[in-house]
């Protein structure tokens, strides 16, 4: 495998169709271009010259790192790899006063197990409300209180 922490030879439409194979098929390659570029630490991982894994960490050099956007290729999950790219992002950010780490449903238990815990006071606003409820990234309840 190989390891490439810079956007600058990514190809955006083939990092656009990992993320299609997995969970976000509605993003398009400029919108990916956008956020690599406007992220402080990066990976992207390849086995020969296919693109199997990837993710980001927004970052402002001090305070808070907040690492997003974790794909690995369906045919090679299970393997380790996300847990490696996670680990990756998070030496990167050390340094930082927190690391946030932003996780679909479903997948806390796996990044407990690599040290992070949930927060009690995060909220957020998602440009599509109503799909960030449905498919469970927040909540209207005030149980989450």
């Amino acid at each position: 495998m190989i390891w490439i922490y810079s956007d600058e030879l990514v190809d955006w439409y083939e990092l656009t169709q990992l993320y299609q194979s997995t969970m976000m098929a509605d993003v398009k390659a400029d919108d990916w271009r956008t956020a690599y570029s406007n992220s402080m630490f990066k990976c992207f991982v390849y086995d020969g010259e296919k693109l199997i894994g990837a993710g980001r960490a927004l970052a402002d050099g001090y305070d808070c790192s907040y690492i997003c956007s974790i794909v690995v290729h369906p045919d090679c999950q299970g393997q380790g790899l996300g847990k490696a790219i996670t680990n990756k992002l998070t030496d990167m950010s050390q340094g930082h006063r927190k690391i946030i780490l932003f996780a679909s449903p479903g997948k806390s238990g796996f990044y407990r197990k690599l040290g992070f815990l949930p927060m009690l006071t995060a909220m957020a606003i998602f440009k599509n409300q109503e799909r960030a409820i449905n498919v469970g990234f927040v909540t209207e309840s005030s149980a989450a209180n």
